[in-house]
């Protein structure tokens, strides 16, 4: 039996779009501070250096980033929160 991609519906979204480094990194820090463990946090931004950015953030923060897409020059982030 095939098994499609997993869907992932996030808890949280934040738009980002329109703001750059560090702000989509603070933003997402301070949003997922308010979150559960294991709840997933969707952040969107337009910043070409926050591909980077949130995977440094993740591998360093210890929190999975889960997901990243890009459609167009908006980049898509889903972050599921470790602790």
């Amino acid at each position: 039996m095939a098994h499609g991609p997993k869907v992932v519906n996030p808890d949280k979204h934040i738009d980002c779009t329109g703001l750059f480094c560090p702000i989509p990194i603070v933003m997402t820090r301070q949003a997922i501070e308010g979150m559960s463990t294991g709840d997933v946090l969707e952040m969107l931004s337009d910043d070409p250096a926050s591909d980077a950015d949130m995977r440094t953030w993740a591998h360093h923060s210890g929190h999975e980033l889960v997901e990243m897409t890009q459609r167009g020059s908006v980049y898509r982030f889903l972050v599921r929160k470790a602790q």
